[in-house]
């Protein structure tokens, strides 16, 4: 088990933040609570004078100003507690700006950020548990700062503000109360600092529930298909164990605190009482910043200062539970906006262009001609390159992880307009080369080029605008039928949404629904079959027109005879561009220019489907039934 404590810095850092996000609206806040915190903290001060006043005229029979002299210090505390309520309002209505646009503009940074995360981290990490960032780690820092930072600085600056009254009053009284503060501090210390590891770890033990949900509740046909349901459960109950084990040992922490510097108050409260009569009895001479000698109204409200004293520290005891969770959640918060992007250090960028003299020339107009800008850093100068789809990969190694390559010695290449077919087992390598087409990995040795350019020079996001992916699985988003359609390229008008969906052959069952293209989706599409949502898929891929596409098991999940009428569509949307198909179903992939036999990362095979079934080898086998691809 992990012995990890939340990090230093963490409040700072978050402060920092908060003021970043309000430069203002923050001091301003913190203003009015020392204020409120002082204005608390002076009634033992009222008290003292009144009693004094009465101490007074007791001892010299005259009454007469006592009175006035009371009246005016009522006056006086009753308009510092209306200013100290005036406080009190404004900075908690600020507050609550301040918490709910903090959330909200961690928010955004979160999410911002995770757009340009690699792949690879949402490969290697469990999707509830990011999820869990933007729930249960910001709700833990929103109760800490609506919540526990108000109140931590109200008990801190009124503790601060009622010791400086105790040494003006009396220091030996003074020095009693210090004792006690100090075997607070120690358990305070002591029980605070053991919760707060156990609490990060019981906000990591909540994201992985939530993350193991999550993943049921997207498999659950599956659960329940292979009739899995008991050993679900028992998955559940091991990580609901863990958390319910993490959240006790937290929570047993900070709950004995309460109690203790409850406890202890009570008995430093009878123990000033004791030791302010005892100073009395003795005529004790007083010690004191104000030069007065210890009497009654003096003792009295210092018993009444102690009180106030120590329920302030007590307050914050109480609010350590929500300080150490909303510290987890911060850290977590922040590990996440730390996460490395994903880096790019390409520069040649994709243009519009128009032909002029017989060359090419950037312009900012849509001509249905796309070029390569290449800026050369020797000279200066600039060159373009047109967009034809010519994609060539040179001895390419890979490995997602070091030491077990996945990808050896790969070496192809696909001219402008061709069809490239991989077909293999599983894990044969197939799905690896697109990911690298698409730079979502970049290679270990070799060189791939688009166009004759080596694609790390490439911006991505240029990249990828020039490659179309239609994936085995589909990802529909909240919204129209037309606006799914449209992800594809987000400027493209309804006429051109349609004719996509009419080339994909996605168009008939499309004006069969409800309302038709303005039919709205939730639920990534679950009211529609797998194979419309494929074709919708395909329709977004269409929109986008791009030079190359790649079609990776794009018609698996969908039944014989929608897969002739995608067929159709596909075979319209191919003509005219590079196309890398991956396939189980040989069917599809026998027009291919060249068919790429893969074998754990390396090409065994390759040729068009005539000249690999007169081979013989493994396609053959794999054609006529001989051999299995799992």
């Amino acid at each position: 088990m992990s012995k990890r404590k939340v990090k230093k810095g963490v409040v700072s850092r978050l402060l920092r933040t908060m003021r970043g996000f309000y430069p203002v609206m923050l001091p301003l806040a913190v203003v009015c609570i020392v204020f409120s915190a002082v204005v608390s903290s002076i009634p033992s001060i009222f008290m003292q004078n009144v009693i004094a006043a009465v101490e007074t005229s007791w001892v010299s029979g005259d009454w007469s100003a006592v009175g006035g002299r009371i009246l005016r210090l009522v006056g006086l505390l009753g308009t510092f507690y209306v200013l100290a309520l005036v406080s009190s309002v404004t900075y908690n209505q600020i507050m609550a700006i301040i918490t709910q646009g903090t959330l909200k503009k961690l928010r955004g940074v979160m999410f911002d950020g995770m757009q340009r995360l690699p792949i690879k981290y949402f490969d290697t990490h469990n999707h509830g548990d990011i999820m869990s960032h933007y729930t249960n780690d910001i709700d833990t820092l929103r109760q800490m700062v609506s919540q526990s930072f108000p109140q931590l600085l109200i008990s801190a600056v009124t503790v601060l503000t009622i010791f400086c009254i105790m040494i003006y009053y009396c220091i030996w009284l003074a020095l009693v109360v210090v004792a006690g503060v100090v075997l607070m501090y120690v358990l305070t210390k002591k029980l605070g600092g053991g919760s707060a590891k156990f609490f990060f770890r019981q906000q990591t033990a909540l994201g992985q529930v939530e993350g193991f949900v999550e993943e049921i509740m997207n498999g659950e046909k599956v659960v329940k298909v292979f009739c899995h349901e008991r050993e679900s459960e028992a998955d559940f109950d091991r990580l609901n164990d863990r958390l319910y084990r993490e959240s006790v040992r937290a929570n047993q922490y900070s709950n004995v605190l309460g109690p203790l510097l409850n406890n202890i108050g009570n008995i430093l409260y009878v123990v000033i009482a004791v030791a302010g009569g005892l100073l009395l009895a003795c005529g004790a001479p007083n010690l004191s910043l104000s030069g007065k000698a210890l009497s009654i109204s003096i003792a009295v409200p210092f018993l009444n200062m102690t009180k106030q004293f120590v329920g302030n520290i007590n307050q914050v005891s109480h609010q350590i539970n929500a300080v150490v969770m909303g510290l987890a959640g911060a850290e977590r918060i922040f590990d996440l906006m730390d996460e490395h992007p994903e880096q790019d250090e390409g520069y040649v960028t994709l243009v519009n262009a128009r032909e002029e003299n017989g060359q090419l020339v950037e312009c900012p107009e849509r001509t249905g001609i796309w070029a390569w800008k290449h800026p050369h850093q020797a000279d200066g100068s600039v060159t373009y390159t047109r967009l034809t789809g010519d994609v060539r990969l040179f001895d390419v190694d890979f490995a997602y992880e070091e030491g077990k390559t996945v990808l050896h010695d790969v070496s192809l290449y696909a001219k402008p307009g061709q069809k490239v077919a991989f077909v293999g087992a599983t894990g044969a390598g197939k799905t690896t080369i697109t990911n690298l087409l698409n730079r979502f990995y970049d290679i270990a040795d070799g060189k791939i080029r688009y166009d004759g350019i080596n694609i790390n020079k490439i911006r991505k996001s240029d990249l990828r605008r020039a490659l179309g992916v239609v994936l085995q699985d589909v990802n529909l988003f909240t919204g129209t039928v037309l606006e799914n359609i449209r992800y594809g390229k987000l400027d493209a008008s309804d006429e051109e949404c349609i004719a996509a969906a009419k080339l994909a052959g996605a168009d008939d069952f499309i004006t069969r629904l409800p309302e038709g293209y303005q039919t709205m989706l939730t639920g990534n599409g679950a009211n529609l079959s797998q194979g419309q949502r494929q074709l919708i898929s395909i329709a977004r891929a269409a929109v986008a027109d791009p030079p190359v596409m790649i079609l990776d098991e794009a018609t698996s999940s969908i039944d014989t005879r929608t897969e002739a009428i995608v067929q159709r569509g596909m075979d319209a949307l191919m003509k005219g561009r590079t196309v890398f198909v991956i396939a189980h179903r040989l069917s599809t992939v026998k027009n291919s220019n060249v068919i790429i036999v893969l074998d754990h990362g390396r090409i065994i095979e390759r040729g068009d489907h005539e000249a690999l079934l007169a081979q013989k080898g493994q396609y053959y086998q794999l054609y006529t039934g001989a051999f299995e691809l799992e």
